[in-house]
């Protein structure tokens, strides 16, 4: 679509840079561009400041209008707006197109695009592609979903670029069809997640799929062997497919836990596919040091390590950091529900943790499902605030112990997203060098 005198509306500006990337890059391409969103000024003052200086024609805060919908050219919608939301529906009936950030991304990339997508890891596994990449002497360029927004650099980015993106299921399930797709789909894993968002696990799946059933027949997808349900999908691929069975070309990694190594190895097989030699591919991955809120050490304090791993957002994903240390670890568990089924963490939780802080919305239903499991068990306790399930696992730890925050759950009912919250409790952790070691 020609984009001059055209009127586009952002739907959604949020905290993340992607509603203020699209705005930005609108404008500058002359569209006649309105911003809504639900929260107020105050809240959005940070993106509202970004776009100082851009023309954007009108400001519709703290609620959305039915015209901005029925009455534009173009609507682009974040991707985390619920499908049945009644503008985007308005939006349709109007036979006013739709569309997404990531979708103009691609829509005008003139890279060779990675697209990664998976319930847990796949954060992690883009960023180790991109550092291997990087390794090797090939420029790259590294966003999407991991909150980086890439379309200010669209006219830097080269035919000879590479173009790493993390791909949401939210950003999955919304993209257009006819949209250029990645040429190289790597999926890390699928089990249950965004339940209260896509309705049901068959929708999410399908969500995920489309990374695969969308590609060219010359695309290549890199599937993890190792998730049962995600070794079934290479009958749904429609270019080649490279199944990764195990983790044996995977050097020493600095990043804990046997889940790294098997994203590791989706990252390794990747880069192998875009031509990358060995030894790039051992550097890149003995250089990288993770991503922050995933298993990330943020203080160490009177013999006791806190590890913020707020974008544990999945039962798995917190079964999997269990899983990293040798010795039984502190946990603080909650916050939003997304519908998952805890049963297989309380059990895991009362058997390998050696105590569990529930705190937020879900903290009941948390605890009361790990205190009916069959003794023994761990010690478990329920918090409204995140602040005070740290201060009694730090009152409750001894030397040498580790304390962890992966909650298993979004963030909304405390906090902005992950980040914040992760941010807060490195904040709180650091604090805690202050009052000295608990009395004994």
């Amino acid at each position: 679509m020609e984009l001059a005198g055209r009127r586009v509306t952002v739907m959604g500006l949020g905290r993340h840079g992607g509603g203020v990337a699209a705005a930005r890059w609108l404008a500058e391409r002359g569209a006649i561009v309105t911003v809504t969103d639900l929260a107020d000024e105050r809240t959005l003052s940070d993106s509202i400041a970004e776009l100082a200086g851009v023309s954007i024609a009108a400001w519709h805060l703290a609620g959305h209008r039915d015209a901005d919908f029925t009455e534009a050219d173009l609507v682009v919608v974040n991707p985390a707006v619920r499908p049945d939301n009644r503008f985007v529906a308005a939006a349709h009936a109007a036979n006013v197109p739709t569309t997404l950030e990531i979708e103009l991304f691609l829509g005008c990339c003139r890279g060779r695009v990675i697209g990664v997508t998976g319930s847990n890891g796949k954060s992690t596994t883009a960023a180790m592609i991109a550092e291997i990449l990087a390794a090797d002497g090939r420029r790259n360029w590294f966003g999407g979903n991991i909150g980086r927004s890439l379309l200010a650099d669209l006219d830097a980015i080269t035919a000879a670029d590479w173009v790493v993106l993390e791909l949401s299921s939210f950003q999955l399930a919304r993209l257009s069809r006819g949209v250029r797709w990645p040429e190289m789909a790597v999926v890390t894993n699928c089990t249950a997640n965004h339940l209260d968002w896509h309705g049901s696990m068959e929708a999410y799946a399908s969500a995920k799929q489309r990374l695969l059933l969308e590609q060219s027949a010359c695309g290549v997808a890199v599937l993890n062997g190792g998730d049962p349900i995600v070794r079934s999908w290479h009958q749904l691929a429609r270019g080649q497919v490279l199944m990764v069975d195990g983790d044996n070309d995977v050097p020493e990694l600095k990043l804990p836990g046997e889940h790294n190594r098997r994203n590791a190895a989706c990252a390794a097989a990747a880069a192998r596919r875009a031509g990358c030699s060995p030894d790039a591919i051992r550097r890149g991955l003995e250089s990288f040091r993770g991503l922050p809120h995933r298993l990330e050490l943020v203080a160490e304090i009177d013999g006791r390590r806190f590890y913020n791993d707020s974008m544990a957002t999945t039962p798995e994903s917190v079964m999997a950091a269990v899983d990293t240390f040798a010795n039984k670890p502190w946990l603080l568990v909650g916050g939003h529900d997304k519908g998952f089924d805890f049963a297989p963490l309380a059990a895991k939780l009362a058997r390998q943790a050696r105590g569990v802080a529930c705190y937020g919305a879900v903290r009941e239903r948390m605890m009361t499902m790990i205190e009916d499991q069959p003794a023994p068990r761990c010690r478990c306790e329920s918090f409204v605030e995140l602040a005070d399930a740290l201060q009694w696992c730090w009152l409750q730890s001894r030397a040498e112990e580790v304390i962890v925050l992966s909650p298993a759950c979004a963030s909304y009912d405390q906090f902005r997203d992950y980040r914040h919250r992760g941010e807060t409790f490195a904040i709180l952790a650091r604090a805690l060098a202050q009052r000295g070691a608990p009395a004994r």
